[in-house]
């Protein structure tokens, strides 16, 4: 695993081309529909829990999560999902939110390593984990244990060959998706196509991601690396999606 960095977590990186990057990243989640495979697992794992909240960790623009809470709502009628993300990409949230009224957002700041007491519900992470050293992504799940807090992160990738080869795709698929992307913005537009640094951004961050995705046995030794995780039931894997896969982690403390 290679931790290389990506201009997405850089403090000094523009918010608005972040949240341009991330916007492309949900839309392209949405329609894709990739997490179609781990509806019923994620079902499964909120009735264990005792919950029908999802409290987002790291929702970059939120709108991913669109299609895949209609998919959930058939078997969890009234799930709720709070967005949040280290840097708070507001003006998708508030999109998102009006296109399902069982959406919320915060809109400060979030960090996944200590999530504030009151964000009570199963803490996912969509496309996320991967950009979190091995010392913080130990510390994300040690909150969680902590907190006695359920746990379901997915990552709809594999560090591999083929992985990194597909992404040298993605810059076409900015140029080709952008204009259905929503809300428009015509900074969106000369950003794409008068100044191509999206597709770029998109290129490189998106190499990098896949050489920094945990594989399953990875990601069991960061949860053998929990104090307390025996507390946990924990069920870590990987299922299809199409051409690709999607690994998973789920835990939640033992009844």
């Amino acid at each position: 695993r290679w931790h290389l960095f990506e201009f997405e977590d850089q403090q000094w990186f523009p918010d608005f081309l972040r949240d341009f990057v991330t916007d492309f990243l949900q839309f392209v989640s949405n329609k894709g529909k990739i997490y179609r495979p781990i509806v019923p697992l994620l079902a499964d794992h909120l009735k264990a829990s005792g919950t029908a909240r999802i409290i987002d960790l790291g929702s970059g623009g939120g709108g991913g999560l669109l299609w895949l809470n209609e998919a959930l709502k058939a078997s969890v009628p009234d799930l709720s999902i709070t967005l949040t993300d280290y840097y708070p990409n507001r003006d998708a949230f508030e999109h998102t939110v009006r296109q399902s009224d069982n959406f919320s957002y915060v809109d400060t700041p979030v960090d996944a390593r200590a999530v504030p007491a009151h964000l009570q519900g199963v803490r996912t992470q969509f496309l996320s984990l991967h950009h979190f050293n091995r010392a913080d992504a130990i510390s994300i799940l040690q909150n969680a244990v902590d907190a006695n807090a359920p746990v379901a992160v997915f990552e709809a990738q594999e560090r591999s060959l083929a992985g990194v080869l597909g992404m040298f795709f993605a810059p076409l698929s900015v140029l080709l998706t952008t204009p259905l992307i929503r809300p428009f913005k015509l900074g969106r537009m000369v950003f794409t196509y008068l100044l191509p640094i999206v597709p770029l951004v998109v290129l490189w961050d998106g190499i990098v991601s896949v050489l920094r995705t945990y594989s399953v046995s990875e990601m069991q030794s960061l949860v053998q690396s929990v104090e307390g995780s025996e507390r946990y039931i924990w069920n870590i894997g990987k299922v299809t999606s199409g051409t690709g896969v999607v690994q998973y982690l789920v835990g939640r403390k033992r009844d």
